[in-house]
């Protein structure tokens, strides 16, 4: 197969995971025999520095003549720390979600064996969830109409959704959960705002089209507590964008680092694939971020376009660097000489030699990650 992907690494530790990201499709397309292209635009607050824009026309016109989106990261503390600041680096994703009809993020939420102990709850509570969310992506209150009087005393914001919008990635939701273990849980606030209730209203119509998917109902608070209580309760998630949001982010203690965590953004015609993480500036240079949530990102890719086969191993490569402790001190604090190219390194050379399980443990934590 011959894939356009355009690669945007964005600000902080996002060219360092994407980096690694990009190894992992390197050895795939070699392996594979595609023919993998990538092309690399500036987006977010580097943008800014150089195109005084967050997402640059050549940026966008590049995303819309490619088929994937491989996405890093975006943010920065000059503008995290400036309210004040009228072009700032979300903007840039923002509009890219929106111009590119990207309405759908799906978020997987897997509690890896390997990595019970990691995880601050407890392994009884978290073993065997198996989650994935749909999050409505380009409505709601971020896209909504947003006002401060002249005083600056009084904000709104503006949450606002049709009946289209939401019918869209319900079906998506459904049709997941017919391949999953058919529920469906939706996440709203119906007993206060008007817009829950529309997406209860119109969800509750689509079940019927699905016979054999069983549909729950939670309130978002409710919801958070769960995911918490007993997140092996739960399938699909289907929510609007701000619950879907906060409820993703939530979910990342369930694995044990929010570096796990890939998604896909994907509409009618574009996708989108990348890390739920921030930019993480803090960690930029030092060789500590995961990059597994990037290269399951990839992984997501690969399903999308339907190689399977090829998403399987890099999964299955993930699995072997969790389980022999080839990762980055945010989950692997005994091993801190790990760092984020070692891990994309061993991923990577394990994609060339899948069936050679003779790891020389020592040579990969002293800076070899050759397979023997």
């Amino acid at each position: 197969m011959k894939l356009n992907i355009a690669v945007l690494p964005g600000d902080g530790i996002g060219p360092e995971v994407t980096n690694q990201a990009v190894k992992a499709l390197k050895a795939i397309a070699s392996e594979f025999n595609h023919d993998f292209k990538f092309t690399t635009a500036d987006v977010g607050a580097i943008a800014i520095d150089k195109h005084n824009d967050p997402l640059p026309e050549e940026t966008l016109d590049l995303c819309k003549s490619t088929d994937a989106i491989l996405f890093g990261a975006i943010g920065h503390p000059k503008y995290d720390n400036d309210p004040s600041a009228k072009v700032r680096p979300e903007q840039g994703l923002l509009k890219l979600r929106k111009e590119l009809g990207l309405y759908a993020n799906i978020r997987p939420v897997k509690a890896y064996q390997t990595l019970l102990d990691k995880s601050p709850l407890k392994k009884h509570i978290i073993e065997g969830t198996d989650i994935s969310i749909y999050r409505e992506l380009t409505g709601g209150i971020y896209f909504g109409e947003k006002q401060l009087s002249e005083d600056g005393n009084v904000a709104s914001d503006l949450c606002a959704y049709s009946k289209a919008e939401i019918e869209r990635i319900a079906h998506l939701a459904f049709q997941a959960a017919q391949n999953r273990s058919h529920k469906v849980t939706l996440v709203d606030k119906a007993n206060v705002l008007e817009t829950s209730r529309l997406w209860r209203k119109v969800v509750t119509e689509i079940a019927k089209q699905y016979k054999d998917v069983k549909l729950d109902f939670l309130f978002v608070d409710n919801a958070a507590m769960q995911m918490i209580l007993n997140p092996k309760q739960f399938d699909v998630i289907l929510t609007e964008n701000m619950f879907g949001d906060i409820i993703s982010d939530e979910a990342s203690v369930i694995g044990g680092s929010i570096g796990l965590l890939a998604s896909a953004s994907v509409g009618d015609k574009y996708a989108m694939f990348e890390p739920i993480h921030g930019s993480y500036p803090q960690a930029k240079g030092k060789g500590i971020a995961n990059p597994i949530a990037s290269i399951l990102s990839a992984a997501m890719l690969l399903e999308h376009f339907g190689l399977y086969n090829e998403a399987e191993l890099v999964n299955l490569a993930v699995e072997k660097s969790l389980k022999l402790n080839i990762s980055t001190p945010d989950i692997n604090a005994k091993y801190d000489n790990v760092t984020t190219g070692k891990v994309g390194e061993f991923i990577e050379d394990f994609i060339y030699n899948p069936k050679d399980t003779n790891m020389n443990f020592t040579n990969i934590h002293l800076g070899q990650s050759t397979i023997i």
